[in-house]
């Protein structure tokens, strides 16, 4: 089913907007993980896109045999953008060369034995929801999982799971022209891209080192235009990898590893169960306050017949009597020798 085409109106109301809003912003931009490693969410205004990352034991390609492989697929779902088969075969092309032919990642290192066994680390890419700029949500959905991801070394129970060695993070940013070029747009939204002319798309790291670029649509390009939205990309791939540094570092934080308890009835050596809701720490609260409380001691109903109460003693009137008067005796004596 193709878009609904915009009318005049709305066309000539999208241009004359355009004059008005702030072309370098970037709409709201937020970053969430799942509950496993290698998942993420990233909401662009309205536009959303949820990245998976997967890895599995494979044999090598034969021309190289000492380095992991690395998968992308994109996906669009039939609610966000249906039956445009076109573009994510478009899109899937434009990450690849983003991630994959930048070298961002050490493949090398996926290697387990020389020509029989690497890593594959997959990239699935589902785009929930499309409100337009989708290469820039995709590229910032999988270089962000693939810096959450971790992949097994040993067995788990040996070793935990380490991350990927990145060495760089491209981020795609898209710019917009209007008007034969004579205004441009950071972040074109869906309607905004139906009346553009043209589409410039920028891959760059925050060491300002071009991964990418690639032109669409039917409008030339000047050098100053190329060069000034290079400049516009720096800025905002610094400002975008400093937001993901600080997803990554709150989600490390809220990942704290929790106490073990051991599995109840059955002999165990080493670790136990993960302690999710704190029955370790209440035991052990109630031994201590036992320690603490010395001879109390709590008895049931059922042994109701064992206990002995104590009460305090109530001292008896005659021996105590006798043993003050043969105290004030005494006293009385010791006071008649010393006055003689």
């Amino acid at each position: 089913m193709k878009d609904t085409p915009l009318s005049n109106c709305e066309r000539d109301f999208l241009l004359k907007a355009i004059e008005e809003k702030k072309t370098y912003d970037y709409r709201k931009m937020k970053i969430t993980f799942g509950t496993d490693f290698g998942c993420c969410f990233v909401d662009l205004g309205k536009t959303r896109v949820m990245a998976q990352v997967s890895c599995e034991l494979v044999t090598p390609k034969e021309s190289r045999p000492n380095e992991g492989i690395m998968f992308f697929n994109i996906e669009l779902s039939p609610m966000a953008s249906p039956a445009q088969s076109e573009l994510s075969v478009k899109l899937n092309r434009q990450l690849e060369r983003c991630l994959r032919n930048s070298k961002c990642i050490d493949t090398e290192s996926l290697c387990v034995v020389s020509g029989e066994k690497v890593w594959q680390i997959r990239v699935d890419v589902h785009m929930l929801n499309h409100d337009g700029n989708l290469m820039d949500a995709a590229s910032i959905a999988a270089i962000t999982a693939l810096c959450h991801f971790r992949r097994p070394d040993y067995s788990p129970e040996e070793r935990d799971p380490i991350p990927l060695s990145i060495y760089h993070m491209p981020i795609s940013v898209s710019f917009s022209f209007f008007q034969q070029g004579t205004y441009l747009l950071v972040d074109p939204c869906e309607r905004e891209e139906r009346v553009m002319d043209g589409l410039l798309m920028i891959a760059m790291n925050k060491h300002r080192e071009i991964c990418s670029i690639q032109s669409s649509g039917g409008i030339m390009l000047l050098k100053e235009q190329v060069m000034r939205c290079s400049k516009i990309a720096s800025v905002k791939v610094s400002e975008i990898t400093e937001l993901i540094s600080k997803a990554l570092e709150n989600d490390k934080k809220a990942r704290v590893p929790s106490p073990l308890v051991p599995v109840p009835g059955v002999g165990q050596v080493g670790q136990g169960l993960h302690n999710t809701w704190g029955l370790e720490e209440e035991e052990d609260e109630e031994e201590e306050e036992n320690d603490s409380s010395g001879d109390v001691v709590e008895i049931s109903d059922s042994e109701e017949e064992e206990v002995v109460i104590l009460h305090p003693e109530k001292p008896d009137k005659t021996p105590t009597n006798t043993g003050s008067s043969s105290y004030q005796r005494g006293a009385a004596t010791s006071k008649k020798k010393q006055k003689k």
